[in-house]
């Protein structure tokens, strides 16, 4: 068995050098400043144009309504016919009690 307080007979390193630069990560903040800006400008620009330079007028809108309506009327119908002559109910039959018997 080996012994664990002894150290290995050899012993390897090993190091890594980067010497290329690192790459240079912007956020493109400038670019989206200049984007940005020129966005208000072309916007401005079309208001002017389009609009004649001034705000818009608001337009009046009509208000002569007429909330008069006709009163509604039933459909015309033709008269019915008098109702039929029905025969008057008859009384019905009467039967005699039954006599107790003794």
């Amino acid at each position: 068995m080996t012994d664990p307080n002894i150290p290995p007979e050899r012993v390897v390193h090993q190091t890594t050098i980067n010497s290329a630069p690192t790459p240079r990560k912007g956020g493109g903040t400038g670019l989206a400043l200049i984007v940005g800006g020129l966005l208000v400008a072309v916007a401005v620009i079309a208001w002017f144009v389009f609009a004649g330079g001034r705000p818009l007028a608001p337009q009046t809108p009509n208000l002569n309504v007429d909330i008069h309506m006709p009163t509604p009327r039933l459909p015309e119908v033709p008269d019915r016919p008098a109702p039929q002559e029905l025969p008057r109910p008859t009384e019905p039959p009467s039967v005699a009690a039954p006599e107790p018997k003794s």
